[in-house]
């Protein structure tokens, strides 16, 4: 156990810290650049009941099917990524990643899960204030 630690601390050049510092941040910009623009973006009554979900309804067949499977894909990995950044010493918006992920998906029984989360006071506040920030009207609520 020494060995390991005494040469994993050897390994530690100042470069290889720049390198794992620089991207963390460049991952941190990135979370919070595409939470930022998905919870603007999303329209205001999105998480009430009465809305309806349809992913590029005029779009012939073959792109909105290559474009639902991407969406599905990209929305998997956000939730990965939030369990990932939701685990205690690792920095970052897992919270709100899992939700980014969630609303990407196409699955039966997510708005639940997606209702939960974002009832949170802390993370309702957080984007109604960045909503607000950008001339948006606050989230609706069921």
């Amino acid at each position: 156990m020494t060995e390991w630690l005494s040469g994993f601390w050897g390994s530690l050049t100042l470069g290889n810290v720049a390198l794992g510092v620089t991207l963390f941040l460049v991952s941190l910009t990135v979370s919070f650049a595409a939470i930022a623009i998905v919870m603007v973006k999303i329209p205001p009554h999105y998480f009430a009941a009465h809305y309806e979900r349809d992913f590029l309804p005029d779009s012939p067949w073959l792109v909105r099917w290559g474009a639902v499977i991407l969406k599905n894909i990209l929305g998997v990995f956000l939730i990965l990524l939030g369990i990932v950044l939701s685990l205690p010493g690792v920095p970052g918006q897992g919270i709100l990643t899992i939700l980014l992920g969630l609303i990407m998906l196409d699955i039966p029984g997510k708005r639940p899960i997606e209702a939960r989360i974002i009832q949170r006071p802390a993370v309702l506040a957080a984007i109604n204030k960045l909503r607000a920030k950008y001339g948006k009207p606050p989230l609706e609520m069921d």
